[in-house]
């Protein structure tokens, strides 16, 4: 079993310093308590697969260095006291056998409390110790790296150090998958898995059911680096991105029913392409073919499906979705389906040895975005914006990455052109634009990343 290992001291690495001055912030925090452990669980850029975990099929992401840490000591009593380094997000404590998680407000800390509500739910009979926690993060919030699933898995992972508990990196990545769910957001596993299984130095293949990860080299003489369009959306607090897993599970069902199998056991393309053993092309056209790219309503639905509309919300939709949503079923699966094939091509591509093989990649980048941005509609015009400036300034390949609506772009660069073109995109994006905004927080919004390491704990 690839359990999740303890280290005895803080290791020497580039974090080295940091480390040990949260040690101290902790102390100064919480000046009663020694502090016990340290453990980290990174974010992620997603390279290329996007929207398409939660449909069961396979993503290419790789962690990065930006991560969530939380230096922690147990309690003698139930109670669970959170404080984080960046005064904006307030304190809070509550009682580690009784709580609850709010996802209309979203607050920071309901995220550290899906990581435990999923150790409570795996170990039931375990009457679990309270703890306090000092939070520190480097991830941008809300930018598509990841920083709210890095905080669930930090959590998890926290609480099962806190009370001896031997847990899986594999087990550990599922259980908050699933338990990330109480804050409202239907994801499919892929942030979690990046953030506990990835391996320095190469990118990850994630497949689904069940999870599994191959480790992915990228070809030598290339770059990825990270931009932020400096717009935000917090997933958990608008219904975009649910809405998008609605249409994809309302389509699978249509398409389900069509082929005379049971729609309310099939709920995910992936699902729908095994029963009926075809290759991802096979079902893509089938969707096409039987789609209309006029929207659909909830009534179209339910009579295709021939149940009332009361019966499809309880089996297949959120009981508060909104009657009048209209349903961009076709566009839908042309992404879904499409970009399955992509991850599978990039993939191959980086295993070859083509002399062509970086603009290959680059080209797959662009149609994934290009397919997010007309097919998806999960692209904003900041990001449209800033991904036309990254391929102009020598980006090879450039998309949205992370669930879109803004965040972060990720782009692949030749390695002799990536100051040049770091400085071009400072420049046309950051520098000269109108929005004051940008020109303040450029160097803080561009970043080169290489693939990292997934999480890890020490014993303080």
């Amino acid at each position: 079993m690839d359990s999740v290992s303890i280290a005895d001291g803080i290791p020497q690495n580039p974090n080295e310093e940091r480390f040990k001055q949260l040690v101290g912030k902790f102390r100064t925090k919480y000046p009663d308590t020694q502090p016990q452990f340290l453990c980290r669980a990174p974010g992620r850029v997603n390279l290329i697969g996007e929207h398409i975990d939660y449909c069961g099929y396979s993503v290419l992401p790789m962690a990065v260095d930006q991560d969530i840490i939380a230096v922690f000591a147990a309690n003698d009593g139930n109670e669970v006291q959170i404080s984080n380094t960046d005064p904006i997000f307030k304190e809070v404590s509550f009682d580690i056998g009784d709580f609850s998680i709010s996802y209309e407000k979203s607050d920071w800390f309901e995220y550290f409390k899906c990581g435990i509500q999923g150790i409570r739910d795996k170990y039931v009979d375990r009457k679990l110790k309270g703890m306090k926690v000092l939070i520190d993060g480097t991830i941008p919030r809300s930018a598509g790296l990841s920083s709210s699933s890095a905080l669930v898995v930090c959590a998890a992972l926290a609480t099962t150090i806190n009370n001896g508990i031997t847990i899986s990196k594999s087990d550990l990545a599922e259980l908050c998958a699933e338990c990330e769910k109480y804050i409202g957001t239907q994801g499919g596993g892929m942030d979690q898995a990046a953030s506990c299984l990835a391996h320095s130095g190469s990118a990850m293949l994630i497949s689904f059911n069940p999870l599994k990860t191959q480790d992915v080299t990228l070809p030598v003489g290339c770059a990825f680096v990270v931009t932020h369009s400096l717009t935000e959306v917090n997933k958990a607090a608008t219904d975009h991105f649910n809405i998008r897993v609605s249409e994809c599970r309302l389509a699978t069902q249509i398409l389900t029913h069509a082929k005379g199998l049971d729609w309310r056991t099939i709920r995910k393309p992936y699902e729908l392409q095994t029963a009926l053993g075809w290759t991802i092309t096979e079902l893509e056209k089938f969707a096409i073919d039987s789609l209309h790219e006029v929207p659909y309503t909830l009534d179209e639905v339910a009579g295709l499906l021939n149940v009332s509309v009361d019966e499809l919300i309880s089996i297949s939709l959120k009981a508060t979705i909104n009657r009048e949503q209209k349903f961009e079923l076709c566009k839908r699966m042309k992404h879904v389906l499409s970009e399955a094939n992509r991850v599978l091509l990039f993939k191959q591509v980086c295993d070859s040895n083509t002399h062509d093989r970086l603009e290959t990649l680059g080209e797959l980048m662009n149609q994934s975005h290009n397919s997010c941005s007309r097919l998806y509609e999960c692209s904003s015009r900041e990001l449209d914006e800033l991904t036309d400036i990254c391929r102009q300034s020598g980006a090879l390949g450039s998309r949205l990455t992370g669930a879109g609506w803004g965040g972060c772009a990720v782009s692949l660069v030749r390695q002799e052109d990536l100051h040049e073109f770091i400085r071009n995109v400072r420049d046309k994006f950051y520098l000269n634009s109108n929005d004051p905004k940008r020109a303040n927080k450029a160097d803080q919004s561009i970043f080169p990343t290489l693939p990292g390491c997934g999480i890890y704990a020490v014993r303080l």
